[in-house]
């Protein structure tokens, strides 16, 4: 029984780390150009951030190589602020945009990072393990419609469905 259960456990673990099989993280990846703070620009919904408005992520690296992740989004029905902090690893190679993110001690997800702005690093699009996980990130509270477009028809060929996107209300980041 015992033998049983931690197969199961390890299956259950190991799928977090998935990702659907029309995604390929990005190569070329430089974990310092992403670190700083990503505003949420749309997302899927998911019940660790339903209701939220002006959600953010910051990334900041740790002395032990880790990546800190301190998210933090508005409740306007609670009428105060939501924080989760986490830390993610490198899955595969630091040059690849593919990491394990933990916040809930030793259960994690992947984080697949798509799409990104090689040049200026300003946007980004994020998977988890699977299609019904999707971010879109910036590093403004807004995006022009033309990136905006062609971000979430990226989204779209890669099988995600860009109907359910929550357009995520920015306004108490705006200065």
């Amino acid at each position: 029984m015992r033998k049983l259960l931690t197969a199961s456990l390890s299956i259950l673990l190991s799928g977090c780390l998935g990702m659907p099989e029309t995604v390929t993280p990005v190569k070329n990846f430089e974990l310092e150009r992403y670190l700083g703070q990503w505003y949420e620009i749309a997302r899927l919904d998911h019940s660790f951030e339903r209701g939220l408005e002006a959600v953010t992520a910051e990334y900041s690296l740790q002395e032990n190589g880790s990546v800190k992740v301190l998210n933090r989004g508005y409740s306007s029905e609670k009428g105060k602020w939501k924080e989760a902090i986490g830390k993610a690893y490198p899955v595969d190679d630091e040059a690849t945009g593919y990491l394990k993110v933990s916040f809930f001690g030793p259960f994690y997800a992947s984080y697949a990072i798509f799409v990104l702005d090689h040049k200026d690093y300003e946007y980004a699009l994020v998977s988890g393990p699977d299609t019904s996980y999707l971010w879109l990130l910036a590093r403004q509270p807004t995006l022009d419609e033309k990136t905006l477009n062609h971000l979430v028809e990226e989204a779209a060929q890669r099988g995600f469905d860009t109907r359910q996107l929550i357009f995520v209300d920015q306004s108490r980041n705006l200065p």
